[in-house]
């Protein structure tokens, strides 16, 4: 018999969420910040939420083990694919001339939520094989130093995690469109930001960690683990 667990629903269902919003309305608006050292810089507003839900993924693999992180993984793929159809076919479908504002609501939709087959393509892709080596390298990591140094396993997943989903996103979704300078510069500090997200949240990581694996009474070392992306087994 299959256990089952009080908070990991809980936790699958704030995964996707946070997933989805970073992905169909941060990309809406760039934001500019002036940074110390870097000066004013633009980026995507989702960038400043997307790297909760490595945190999540963080926390999924430590307390629950790989194969159930993976199960969640792919609840927010199969949640990214029906998003991006339905956004598709919401724009697709023309606007009732009885609408109020039809004249203004199809363009202002257009603009924030069709960025293209491009960014749809390579950000539910990044996601999938970024988020995949996420709670990979965490999970191996955690058998070999045999569950210690959580701050390192963290940090370093994330590094692998996040700069994959970097490399695939940006030139899936923007070469030929940015100059080859443009998209390294926008790639390594959005990785960059990322990583120090994790860096900064490691210490609600440590303790949200804790209070699940005390609350859950388990603490899942993936040391028999099939590690193929394709299975939905726990």
């Amino acid at each position: 018999m299959q256990r089952s667990f009080r908070y990991y629903d809980l936790i699958l269902g704030a995964f996707v969420a946070v997933l989805l919003c970073s992905n169909l309305i941060g990309p809406a608006k760039v934001v500019q910040v002036n940074f110390p050292f870097l000066g004013p810089t633009d980026f995507g507003a989702g960038n400043i939420f997307f790297p909760l839900s490595y945190l999540f993924g963080d926390i999924l693999t430590e307390v629950y083990g790989y194969a159930l992180a993976r199960r969640v993984i792919w609840a927010g793929f199969g949640a990214m694919i029906f998003a991006t159809l339905m956004t598709w076919v919401v724009l697709a479908m023309p606007v009732s001339p009885r609408e109020p504002f039809s004249a203004q609501l199809q363009p202002a939709l257009v603009l924030c939520f069709g960025g293209g087959w491009r960014i749809a393509i390579g950000s539910i892709i990044a996601f999938c094989v970024g988020d995949f080596l996420n709670s990979y390298v965490l999970a191996k990591l955690k058998v070999r130093t045999q569950g210690r140094h959580l701050w390192l396993r963290f940090i370093s997943s994330t590094i692998v995690g996040q700069g994959v989903d970097s490399l695939i996103f940006y030139p899936l979704a923007f070469m030929g469109i940015w100059t080859a300078q443009t998209l390294f510069a926008v790639m390594l500090a959005n990785w960059t930001f990322k990583v120090l997200v994790e860096v900064l949240m490691t210490p609600f990581t440590y303790w949200a960690c804790a209070k699940l694996k005390k609350a859950e009474g388990v603490d899942t070392f993936d040391t028999d683990t099939d590690f193929t992306p394709f299975s939905l087994k726990r």
